[in-house]
């Protein structure tokens, strides 16, 4: 079963709808309690780094998700900022990330850009599958998917960059070590690509 994190932040809905189409168990995971029986994680998270860090850790279920992750070696996969949590810390706040994958997040680049409109990068792009990875079994080397950032990973080792982008300077818009997996972009907004990614993930 797989278990989306429902800390106040997010669009749960969406994940839900999609799941449900799929026919693949889903469940809303918003207490301790609630993650018995739960196999793999969704960390969802939209808006300020210390923000979701802090809902998160105030939420009570870090310490069991984490216990599940790193401890019963559960598939996770972090979602936009849920993604950026992932990291030792951000550029954007002064709170600690998780640490799952050594990194840390930055502000794009926006120095090699000619619009007028930067930040935040709003709007489909290419990703570019740099090694196979589970999470993008039968991908095309590039796909489409649509983003809503300001920040991104920077992953310490490239072997941890499955897929790239690219807003002004390339950026990593997939990661994973291990079991532990992110993405900058929203699948649930993607189309067949990030319905794709979701089906990907509850088959591993």
């Amino acid at each position: 079963m797989i278990g989306i994190i429902d800390y106040g932040l997010g669009n749960i809905k969406a994940f839900v709808n999609i799941y449900k189409k799929l026919d693949v168990g889903l469940s809303v995971v918003s207490a301790k309690k609630d993650l018995e029986g739960i196999t793999k994680v969704i960390l969802p998270g939209v808006g300020a780094f210390d923000h979701a860090m802090t809902q998160f850790s105030n939420s009570g279920m870090r310490e069991a998700v984490e216990e599940l992750v790193l401890g019963g070696n559960a598939p996770l996969i972090g979602i936009c900022v849920g993604m950026q949590m992932l990291a030792r810390d951000s550029e954007e706040g002064k709170l600690p990330g998780l640490g799952w994958i050594d990194g840390n997040v930055r502000k794009i680049d926006t120095s090699r850009l000619g619009s007028a409109t930067r930040l935040p990068h709003m709007g489909w792009n290419d990703v570019v599958r740099r090694r196979e990875s589970p999470i993008l079994k039968s991908f095309e080397t590039t796909s489409e998917f649509y983003f809503l950032h300001s920040f991104c990973f920077h992953s310490d080792s490239p072997e941890n960059v499955v897929a790239t982008a690219s807003y002004g300077n390339d950026f990593a818009a997939i990661i994973s070590k291990g079991n532990i997996y992110g993405i900058q972009c929203h699948p649930e907004k993607s189309h067949h690509s990030g319905i794709a990614i979701l089906r990907n993930f509850a088959e591993i």
